[in-house]
């Protein structure tokens, strides 16, 4: 099936570098390469005109963000601060770091946070306002896996990662995580990293406590291939094209 041509819509190179994937030049260098789908088929013409506001663009098979009302946010979410936009009793929330942020304000009312990080735990948490990537993230269908680090209690015994690798029992059934890597190791108390796609409600607490290892301190590092890396605790930051693209791959977008 061919691809519509819409005589009203943009140029698909100017599109290319409104969405900040390259150079009106470079972008026809893209087309030209066989390198740009729309809705599904190779585009190689430079005059085709596509709609961005319906079409669904790739370069190199990741899905590029067309949408200029669209935000896509990483959060480092501090500890103590509620993983909700509002609070009627007045407790620090989310949405509290938006309301300082006036360019945000025009979609502040349908952002949303993807997932919930429980108020004692910090790290990575995705805010947008695109509900079908939001939603596929959240199902756990997707399997997009979850890194955390642990500060946990106790002498780490030489087969935990093989226990957690082969799954512990909770009250609501098996839980197995993906990987696990010992950080650090002191007297008493240990740094692990695990990385899990399982989103129950205090899932990493409940598991480390399962195996004799309760939870002193817990970070979400990475959401699939978005990395928290150094950024500062409550600071907001754009997910950038790549960022975009690798969420829209890991759920089949």
């Amino acid at each position: 099936m061919t691809t519509a041509h819409d005589p009203d819509g943009v140029r698909l190179q100017k599109v290319l570098a409104r969405a900040g994937v390259a150079s009106r030049r470079a972008a026809e260098e893209l087309i030209a390469q066989g390198r740009v789908q729309v809705d599904g088929e190779t585009v190689r013409e430079m005059g085709r005109r596509i709609d961005p506001d319906t079409a669904v663009l790739h370069v190199d098979g990741a899905r590029v963000a067309l949408r200029d009302d669209q935000v896509y946010l990483a959060l480092n979410k501090p500890r103590g601060l509620l993983s909700t936009m509002s609070d009627d009793l007045g407790r620090p929330c989310v949405g509290d770091l938006l309301a300082d942020r006036v360019e945000l304000m025009n979609s502040a009312q349908r952002l949303f946070h993807v997932g919930r990080l429980d108020a004692d735990t910090e790290g990575l948490l995705l805010l947008t306002n695109d509900g079908e990537l939001g939603h596929r993230l959240m199902h756990p269908s997707y399997e997009v896996p979850k890194t955390y680090l642990a500060e946990i209690e106790g002498k780490i015994a030489r087969d935990l990662g093989k226990r957690l690798r082969d799954g512990v029992e909770l009250e609501d059934g098996t839980v197995r995580v993906d990987a696990f890597k010992l950080v650090d190791a002191m007297p008493g108390r240990a740094t692990v990293q695990l990385e899990l796609h399982e989103g129950r409600k205090h899932v990493v607490r409940r598991l480390l406590t399962a195996v004799g290892h309760p939870v002193q301190r817990l970070v979400r590092t990475a959401v699939g291939e978005v990395r928290l890396g150094n950024q500062k605790p409550g600071k907001l930051r754009p997910l950038d094209r790549v960022e975009v693209g690798n969420l829209y791959k890991a759920v089949g977008l």
